[in-house]
């Protein structure tokens, strides 16, 4: 079985390895990026097509790729539509972290089309289930709840809002019965600056609130609308706008309960009214909320006696006994965003295809995602116009720093950065599987070392000059002679993707961590593993070596940056405070201060010895993805997803400069030994050097 990727062919699927492709004459591609097998179409639209393959290097495992081929080109649109495209790869990457949401495996260019190629998750969708089976019981919904409301709180901590929560939307993975949400493509992430703006009407008829359908709104309770939708849908059996009553304004999905002979709680009848209110204010504003009063509901246990009430509601005074000892936050308002992320699809065999390529009519969607935050923090929608959010402008130092070289070559997202300490030379690293070595005085492309079977996530070079060492998503760490540039060892053992490494001052010991939760120790001359620590609870995003190389420094999902004793392989000292993710740390050069970069959009500073938390830096929008120490150790530099780097004092922890210039995400930042050179890598492609003026 083979699929041609020809957009236009009007019958792509074919159970012969033909050549070329019988309908269109085009030239059929037997893998993409030489790994990828498409097989088969299962959907399309405007602005690409949908396909299930086989990934050649993970066991033939299932995949689904999205190709975007947009119908017109050389537009306004056309060109916002290849931007948000890139965006909804980028989001999708950070994303793809939870487990029920699918992992996206590789974002590329190839014959002058775009892919995104994520996981597929076997199983059923709940429409498919609700078709095929008698309604929920109220155990099973429950139970559904219990399960999906810690993943619309993990989206919307990132800042995303679904807008498409639909039965359809939502899989039973076939492995663990574990509900998987999927089809990102119409998501909206959170921006204050155009909070209150109209935007994309978008969703789906029935499932989808009233501002959703009206103005194109969306808020995070606008998610929790849709979920409550769906439970009534799952719970009688009947679509949600058949339960509904325009003429008397309400839902009617009790006394549909009713005719069927069948009962619930009442509290749990009064969640699913406080979800499901046509007013935003009087709806629930988090899913943590939700889920904290479905836990205080009592436990089933055999039959559930015959209680209904058509007006158990929660903000009722007649029902506040329902919810005795709850306490509720103030109600927040919502936020108003921009447009971007993308979708999986259930097995090839499903009659249902979801994805934005079957909703493509609404169009992108507008807007930017630049100053995204955290849901605590978005206010009551207020009557005036709305305070100016943009973020703090350069201060006296920015002027001096000036963007004097972009590096361009690479195809895909450029994740990681190092400069050569004895030559004019830097090392990036991309989603593309190549690293690329330049002259960056020149701006001189040296070499491009291809090995990597997977996407590249570190770089390191060690303090000679001598070699190059690179790690990533194949769960490989490999070891370059920068003079030749070439291969002198594959390091393996690790069980998952690579996330990073750090080489010690010698230059012959290296650390690694990785997704396995583990960290381990390398001779790089021999090419030998030394030794493995157990890490921590969930991925390990970040090592750094400190201490005369004495001591690890690791940082990862469990939001804690952690001290190892190399020596006896355990932990010296856990640093918390980060409320997300611990995307990177950094050493200074005094071995006296680590420096943390996390998800919660801010950078900690900590005394190595006594684990003090010395200053906490604000200002970046959205997530702080990588940190660096200056060679006099008294300033850190900062790469954010909001696309900027950020100059702090690491004594005052005051900001001292806003350099901007990326499109996309910042991943990495690096400074040149001199401290006059910084690099940025990105996920627009680019590697950008800044030079500090005298």
């Amino acid at each position: 079985m083979i699929c041609c990727l020809n957009p236009h062919c009007t019958q792509p699927n074919h159970t012969t390895l033909a050549a070329v492709c019988p309908t269109c004459g085009n030239a059929l591609e037997r893998r993409l990026r030489g790994r990828y097998r498409p097989l088969k179409l299962i959907g399309r639209g405007g602005f690409g097509r949908t396909y299930f393959a086989l990934d050649a290097d993970r066991l033939n495992s299932r995949c689904v790729i999205k190709q975007f081929a947009p119908q017109t080109q050389g537009t306004k649109s056309f060109l916002k539509a290849v931007q948000l495209f890139e965006q909804e790869a980028v989001r999708l990457h950070e994303l793809g972290e939870h487990p029920q949401i699918p992992t996206l495996l590789a974002y590329f260019e190839q014959n002058k089309y775009l892919y995104l190629v994520q996981q597929m998750v076997q199983g059923r969708t709940l429409h498919q289930e609700i078709s095929a089976q008698a309604a929920y019981s109220e155990g099973s919904l429950r139970q559904l709840l219990e399960d999906l409301l810690p993943v619309l709180h993990f989206i919307h901590e990132h800042g995303v809002i679904h807008r498409d929560i639909t039965p359809s939307n939502i899989i039973r993975r076939q492995v663990d019965q574990k509900p998987v949400l999927i089809d990102f493509g119409v998501a909206k992430q959170f921006s204050e600056a155009i909070r209150y703006e109209q935007g994309t009407r978008i969703g789906t008829e029935g499932y989808a609130p009233i501002e959703q359908l009206r103005s194109g709104q969306a808020y995070p309770s606008s998610d929790i609308y849709s979920l409550g939708a769906t439970c009534l849908h799952l719970l009688t059996g009947c679509k949600p706008e058949d339960l509904y009553s325009p003429l008397e304004g309400r839902w009617l999905w009790q006394e549909h309960l009713q005719k069927q002979g069948r009962t619930i709680h009442p509290g749990l009848a009064a969640v699913l009214n406080s979800m499901t209110k046509d007013l935003v204010s009087e709806r629930y504003q988090t899913a943590q909320d939700v889920l904290d009063d479905l836990r205080r509901l009592p436990k089933l246990e055999g039959a559930v006696p015959g209680w209904i009430s058509t007006q158990s509601d929660p903000s009722d005074p007649s029902n506040q006994s329902l919810f005795a000892g709850i306490d509720r936050p103030p109600l927040s308002g919502p936020g108003n965003s921009a447009g971007l992320v993308m979708p999986v699809t259930a097995l090839p065999d499903s009659q249902e295809v979801s994805g934005p390529v079957s909703r493509s009519s609404s169009g992108p969607v507008s807007g930017s995602s630049n100053t995204a935050r955290p849901l605590s923090s978005i206010p009551i929608p207020p009557t005036g116009k709305p305070a100016n959010s943009r973020p703090p402008s350069s201060g006296p130092a920015g002027s001096r720093w000036q963007l004097v070289k972009t590096l361009a070559g690479h195809q895909s997202w450029v994740t990681t950065a190092a400069f050569n300490p004895k030559q004019p030379v830097l090392v990036s690293g991309s989603l593309d599987d190549t690293l690329r070595i330049w002259n960056w005085q020149t701006g001189d492309l040296l070499h491009s070392l291809k090995g990597h079977a997977r996407g590249v996530n570190d770089v390191a070079i060690d303090p000679r000059g001598h070699w190059v060492v690179s790690c990533g998503d194949d769960a490989t760490i490999k070891v370059w002679h920068l003079g030749d540039a070439t291969l002198r060892h594959t390091l393996k053992g690790h069980m998952r993707d690579v996330t990073a490494i750090a080489l010690s001052r010698s230059g012959t010991l290296l650390a690694s961590a990785s997704e396995d939760g583990t960290l381990k120790l390398w001779n790089i001359a021999q090419g030998t593993l030394l030794k493995t620590l157990p890490g921590s609870a969930g991925m390990l995003k970040t090592v750094a070596l400190a201490s005369a190389d004495q001591q690890l420094i690791s940082g990862g999902l469990d939001n804690t940056v952690r001290l190892w004793d190399i020596q006896t392989a355990t932990t010296l000292a856990v640093l918390t405070g980060h409320t997300n993710t611990v995307n990177q740390v950094a050493v200074s050069p005094d071995g006296r201060l680590i420096a943390s970069a996390s998800k919660d959009r801010t950078v900690r500073l900590w005394d190595l010895v006594t684990g003090t938390l010395i200053h906490t830096l604000q200002g970046h929008t959205q997530e702080v993805n990588s940190v660096a120490f200056f060679p006099d150790g008294r300033r850190v530099v900062s790469g954010s997803s909001d696309g900027t780097l950020r100059l702090w004092s690491s004594q005052t922890g005051i900001l001292q400069a806003t350099l901007s210039a990326h499109v996309n995400p910042v991943h990495q930042v690096a400074v040149q030994m001199g401290g006059k050179i910084l690099a940025s890598a990105s996920a627009d492609k680019t590697i950008k050097l800044w030079q500090r003026q005298s």
